[in-house]
């Protein structure tokens, strides 16, 4: 694979300056899939100087605002498992859903013990004094995306796409929060898939973004 269409190898302790416009330079020379993303998937990733992922690996952000990064690279193993997680969500865009939920839990498995993340608490932010064991809705919202657009490479969704990330608290009564999305590809609805609130090993909240927006 072209070295150009692989995440960069960012260390947990973030990236230098100089690193982070050189970085940023070779974005308009990405080849696809890169390029086929929309400009909504694409700034989770030019936001914090890394790259989407390939059909091969991903970064996965912590610490909050991914200011931490540890590559996860789909061994044959990984790719099988998730497999098998999707084929039992084969007969109907709900059970699809489903599917991906444990996909998600599957994911947090993976990597908590590598991260320190199984030490994680739900609603995480700067308040628990613990960035290195947590995600913060950023940190959540990009890796479960990457998470799904592999998934997606790898051709293992029936009913949805991968859809742009949504927002909400843009009021005095409802906190800002984001979340990564699935487009229902018959009926065009939107679908949160909401790690943040949840703990270690939890599912994900998954509901309308219509619903979604509305909650705090």
């Amino acid at each position: 694979m072209d070295d150009a269409n692989k995440p960069i190898r960012a260390t947990r302790t973030g990236v230098a300056g100089a690193l982070c416009a050189a970085i940023l330079s070779l974005f308009a020379t990405t080849p696809a899939p890169a390029a086929e993303l929309s400009s909504g998937i694409m700034q989770l990733y030019t936001s914090v100087s890394i790259y989407p992922p390939s059909a091969s690996t991903m970064t996965v952000c912590y610490g909050f605002v991914c200011r931490r990064r540890e590559m996860l690279d789909f061994s044959a193993a990984d790719r099988a498992a998730l497999t098998r997680i999707m084929a039992t969500g084969h007969a109907n865009a709900a059970a699809e859903r489903a599917a991906v939920q444990k996909a998600v839990i599957w994911f947090d498995r993976r990597m908590g013990p590598i991260l320190g993340t199984n030490k994680r608490v739900a609603k995480a932010d700067f308040r628990a004094n613990d960035d290195q064991h947590n995600y913060d809705c950023w940190d959540t919202t990009r890796n479960t995306t990457s998470l799904m657009l592999v998934m997606q490479t790898w051709n293992l969704f029936k009913f949805h796409d991968v859809g742009n990330p949504h927002y909400r608290g843009f009021s005095l009564v409802q906190t800002p929060h984001n979340t990564a999305v699935l487009l229902e590809r018959a009926t065009k609805v939107e679908w949160a898939v909401d790690l943040w609130p949840r703990g270690y090993l939890q599912p994900p909240d998954v509901m309308t973004v219509a619903q979604w927006v509305t909650e705090d």
